[in-house]
């Protein structure tokens, strides 16, 4: 008999298969004492199956490309953590084995992380993940991991490492469903980048049997167990009406009656720009600068290095508008050289311009890199800080622009309420707003955008955050300025809709949603976007928000 579960739709499509269920296995060693002669061929042991885990995610990340090296290539740096690893080698030197001192260095380190705060808190995932793969290794017993499968399949799992979700085949695995997770979780975002339908946070999906045939709607969240040939007949119908929209969508981003939403690509790197060209991304939106400081946590990239990779990504839009978030450091990303290793909560702390306000010689390297990277090209340099509160750090930010000699726009970003509600006043200092709707709702609902218990606050529909939403947009009309979108808000079309009705002028994702928004943005009139964003604002949930704008593009 036919049932429904819904969790939270992260990745458009629909997928119907048999389920199978992601490996798992027992990796907790067993307590066993070594002697003192011992320890130092133990302590060998683990450096060498932690450097082994460390370049195997590097080369997955090679292969994958994009977005998810940037993920692998900091899952890497966790697998070689100094401190971590000075933890395993006192552990072995008092009787632990290599494989035990792994584990409990990781427990102990784990226990840190899950209560550090928000950001911190939501790594754990991938902790656990590379602890497994080191101890696994050193056990000699095969990692848990995708199915080995002939035929395709829809993938269940608890959650998925990055490690797994980069490397899945798309011609085996049509589709994947987690019981935890999130919008904005790293499976999530690779999900999307991938093009595989997928759904987070839906509790109870592991109890579905292996061989089951299922339905997984990745745009609304609903799995359907056993669907009867009725309802596969309205979902592969749906899919390829879709499909055919998209083919049939091309040009810049514009609602039916001409008024034009540029539609803009979210990269971390050169190696993101060739999806974006081809997605027919009409510039970035969202360039994360931080994943090129990730790559030596010890000391910033120099000032040649900097230049190399933003001219690449800016000789790849000529014409083109190219948004640069200036680093964001702290949080989950922290670097030794910069941020403070004793916060009680990070995401709360010294993160983002507060950083680079405290380090302003690493910010004024990064502007001037940024300068020279576009002397002679003809793109449109945006620069923006993340993390900016009120008009004092708008300031201090264009002041730094100006001192550093960008000769470009330089904007804020939105993502503390408090720079929605005085968002006139941070206008006075900067040329433009982007808001960063993943980081605004966490910080709005109390919600860590990695939990999947607390979902359904991260929603980006909830009528709460699609206010702070049009309060920035209404404050930048007034002044006669811009105001984007370039969380992963964006990348929902239905949500694209309602964010260009609120007054949004342009609109950041990743490549893989440009086409699904450019389409559904065409079918509808700027009025219709505006009484679908009105009925929204309206309500009094996410999910009566999301029906209310559907009734209303779809005529009912």
């Amino acid at each position: 008999m036919e049932t429904t579960l819904r969790g939270v739709g992260v990745s458009h499509g629909v997928a119907i298969g048999e389920v199978r269920h992601m490996g798992t296995a027992v990796l907790e060693p067993p307590a066993k004492q070594i002697t003192a002669d011992e320890a130092g061929r133990e302590q060998g042991r683990a450096r060498q199956a932690v450097e082994a885990v460390s370049a195997d995610l590097i080369a997955r990340g090679q292969l994958a490309g994009g977005e998810a090296q940037h993920v692998l290539e900091a899952q890497a740096m966790i697998a070689t953590d100094p401190e971590l690893m000075a933890d395993v080698d006192r552990r072995i030197a008092v009787g632990s084995t290599a494989e035990r001192g792994i584990y409990d260095a990781f427990a102990s380190y784990r226990d840190l992380l899950a209560g550090a705060g928000e950001y911190m808190a939501g790594r754990v995932a991938d902790l656990d993940d590379v602890r497994n793969r080191i101890v696994a290794r050193l056990l000699g017993v095969p990692m848990p991991g995708v199915p080995d499968s002939d035929e395709p399949y829809v993938l269940i799992a608890r959650d998925l490492a990055p490690a797994d979700t980069a490397l899945l085949d798309p011609a085996l695995v049509l589709g994947f469903v987690t019981e935890e997770g999130g919008p904005t979780s790293h499976s999530a975002i690779l999900a999307r980048a991938l093009g595989v339908p997928a759904i987070v946070a839906l509790p109870g999906a592991g109890e579905i049997a292996e061989g089951t045939v299922i339905a997984v709607d990745g745009s609304t969240g609903d799995l359907f167990v056993e669907p009867t040939a009725e309802k596969r007949a309205e979902l592969e119908a749906a899919a390829a009406e879709r499909k055919a929209a998209l083919a049939a969508s091309s040009g810049p981003g514009a609602t039916s009656d001409g008024h034009k939403v540029p539609l803009l690509a979210n990269v971390g790197g050169p190696a993101d720009v060739p999806a974006a060209v081809e997605a027919g991304a009409e510039g970035v939106g969202l360039f994360r600068t931080e994943f090129l400081f990730l790559d030596d946590s010890k000391k910033a990239p120099s000032e040649e290095k900097q230049i190399e990779s933003y001219r690449k990504v800016l000789e790849a839009f000529p014409e083109g508008r190219v948004v640069v978030r200036v680093l964001d450091a702290g949080a989950d990303k922290p670097l030794d050289f910069l941020t403070p290793g004793d916060e009680p909560n990070p995401a709360l702390g010294v993160r983002g311009l507060r950083t680079l306000l405290d380090h302003p010689e690493v910010l004024r390297t990064q502007l001037t890199a940024l300068a020279k990277a576009a002397e002679g090209l003809p793109v449109y340099l945006e620069v923006m800080a993340p993390m900016v509160a009120d008009r004092r750090d708008a300031k201090a930010f264009a002041d730094a622009c100006r001192e550093a000699g960008l000769r470009a726009k330089f904007g804020a970003m939105v993502e503390i309420p408090s720079a929605a509600l005085r968002a006139r006043s941070i206008l006075q200092e900067v040329e433009f707003l982007s808001l960063g709707t993943n980081d605004l709702a966490q910080y709005a609902f109390a919600a860590d955008r990695q939990v999947g218990a607390v979902s359904r606050l991260q929603d980006p529909w909830q009528p709460a955050l699609l206010d702070l939403i049009a309060m920035s947009a209404e404050a930048a009309k007034a002044e006669g300025k811009s105001c984007g979108v370039c969380g992963e808000a964006a990348s929902d079309p239905l949500l694209a809709c309602v964010l260009t009705g609120l007054g949004v002028t342009s609109l950041s994702m990743g490549a893989a949603s440009i086409p699904y928004v450019r389409a559904t943005l065409a079918k509808y009139t700027l009025a219709q976007c505006e009484r679908a964003a009105a009925a929204a604002r309206a309500t009094d949930s996410a999910e009566e928000a999301r029906a209310a704008a559907q009734a209303v593009l779809s005529g009912e």
